[in-house]
């Protein structure tokens, strides 16, 4: 996927202090309410401006603090299917369902989505329009400030969590991220300010509703972080044979416990995991690069392309060939 070059904005977004807070109002409010009263618009402006100029014909827009990305479309998109790493997605204009499983979401503007596993997710964007693009701001998790943060905190730990979940999004960690919104436009203090400001949005999700999701992934040496190192080798050979027993030892556990956990973690043991990664890829390859299906195939891994449109086919629900003679002909549901 092609990256934007990170240029600077050429107004700074200016927010009155006054206009971030709502003084308390005796009639009861919906979900979400005070974040999108007092932040949406202000948010809302800034990520608009960013994607304006940094969205890629994808509608993704890199931005240089690493793990943040702001995202945009302008029309209902086809469904996108991913095995997502752990992260929080702030919606703040448009609607997406998300699946997971069988389970459906509905994610709208002023709440966010909170991954806290590999897990795989089909995905799309079901409201968004020229005039009123879907926007959101997405950030990966850091398992490492996680747990810094549960230390320095002497956090409880909490059971075990659903892997995906959404909620109106807290005021603090809006707030915040229009703050790292914000630094994108002072090139000169990205480099120092943004670690601080990535960790107070960690701060905000493990201090709030999500805390108890999210504490797992900074324990040292919980099965959370022993499978993750699993999954990290995999993520990175995903087109080579996968051999459990490796897994397993650079786990820490027997190949027995790490399928268990694996799959109670993901949905998915180790090989259909690989195999996920592996259809997915191809078919970027296909749609995005304009790969052929052979090509794609033996790229990922397959060494037979009988199989591969097999399994292709049980996944996506149609064969290679014909979503890539169906590609030709759509335009851009973006930019």
């Amino acid at each position: 996927m092609e990256v934007s070059v990170w240029r600077p904005l050429p107004a700074r977004l200016r927010v009155p202090r006054r206009f971030l807070l709502i003084p308390p109002s005796p009639v009861a409010s919906p979900p979400g309410w005070r974040y999108r009263s007092a932040m949406i618009d202000t948010l809302l402006d800034a990520v608009a401006r960013y994607a304006q100029f940094h969205a890629d014909s994808q509608g993704v827009a890199a931005t240089p603090v690493p793990g943040l990305t702001v995202v945009r479309a302008t029309a209902p998109g086809e469904l996108q299917y991913a095995i997502s790493r752990p992260l929080v997605a702030l919606v703040v204009q448009g609607t997406k369902r998300v699946m997971m499983g069988k389970r459906h979401f509905e994610l709208r503007a002023g709440e966010s989505m909170l991954i806290t596993a590999d897990v795989p997710t089909v995905s799309q964007i079901t409201s968004a329009s020229a005039g009123a693009p879907y926007y959101s701001l997405v950030l990966d998790l850091d398992q490492s400030v996680i747990g810094q943060l549960i230390v320095e905190l002497n956090v409880a730990l909490g059971g075990q969590s659903a892997p995906l979940s959404i909620d109106p999004t807290d005021p603090e960690l809006a707030a915040t991220a229009l703050r790292l919104m914000k630094l994108l436009d002072q090139p000169a203090a990205v480099t120092i300010l943004q670690a601080q400001l990535v960790r107070e949005m960690h701060y905000w999700l493990l201090a709030g509703q999500h805390g108890a999701a999210i504490r797992s992934l900074g324990v040292a040496g919980s099965h959370v972080q022993r499978v993750s190192r699993a999954v990290a080798i995999i993520r990175a050979e995903y087109a080579r044979p996968l051999r459990v027993e490796r897994l397993a030892e650079a786990a820490g556990m027997s190949a027995s416990s790490l399928h268990q956990h694996f799959r109670s973690l993901t949905s998915l043991s180790p090989l259909q995991f690989q195999k996920q990664l592996r259809l997915i890829e191809a078919r970027r390859m296909m749609l995005s690069e304009g790969r052929s299906a052979s090509d794609a195939a033996y790229s990922v891994g397959y060494e037979s392309v009988p199989q591969f449109t097999r399994e292709y086919g049980r996944m996506f629900g149609a064969p290679p060939a014909r979503e890539i003679r169906q590609a030709k002909t759509r335009a851009p549901l973006v930019n």
